[in-house]
């Protein structure tokens, strides 16, 4: 069995498609899926599936969550392996910090292109610092996530791919849970 963290973008965000977990979990239980887990109401889920093909998952999964709740919530999939990855490849020493900076990753549903990289590369600035690679994009945040320039939605608009943002914390958990 192959264990996975779904990442749903856009639910519970300033009073907007709201839903509550255990709902999100019934949801997910209902595809079949294993041991499913959700943590904190930014929309995670943990579970496990014999499917191997991501984009098969990340599409049934859309879908039955499009009929569930009435409209679209993009879904950005890593296996428990991937998230180790991720952890590894921080380019930010997150124990050497200043206060009050973060580390927040945002996770990409597909590789972008070259071009579209090159970019956004063009937009670094001194306030925040920002390294691409592979399906995500690493930002250290210097003065709050809320008054950064790298958004989830600039993001998505620069790298004109589906992304959906967490925390350090959040990333770091999301791999706990998935090595069960």
């Amino acid at each position: 069995m192959n264990t996975y963290v779904a990442m749903l973008r856009g639910i519970n965000v300033s009073g907007q498609k709201i839903i509550k977990m255990d709902r999100l979990k019934s949801i997910f239980e209902s595809m079949q899926l294993q041991e499913v887990t959700t943590y904190i109401q930014s929309g995670n889920v943990i579970f496990g599936t014999t499917e191997s093909d991501k984009v098969v998952l990340r599409d049934r999964i859309e879908s039955t969550l499009k009929e569930a709740l009435g409209y679209d919530v993009p879904v950005v999939i890593r296996s428990n392996d991937e998230l180790d990855e991720v952890i590894k490849l921080n380019p930010f020493a997150v124990t050497e910090l200043p206060e009050g900076e973060k580390v927040y990753v945002t996770f990409l549903a597909w590789q972008p292109t070259t071009e579209a990289i090159a970019h956004f590369e063009t937009y670094s600035n001194d306030v925040d610092d920002f390294r691409v690679l592979s399906r995500e994009v690493y930002i250290l945040s210097r003065k709050g996530y809320g008054k950064s320039l790298f958004s989830n939605n600039f993001v998505e608009k620069k790298l004109k791919v589906t992304a959906t943002t967490r925390n350090w914390e959040t990333v770091n958990k999301l791999a706990d849970l998935s090595r069960r």
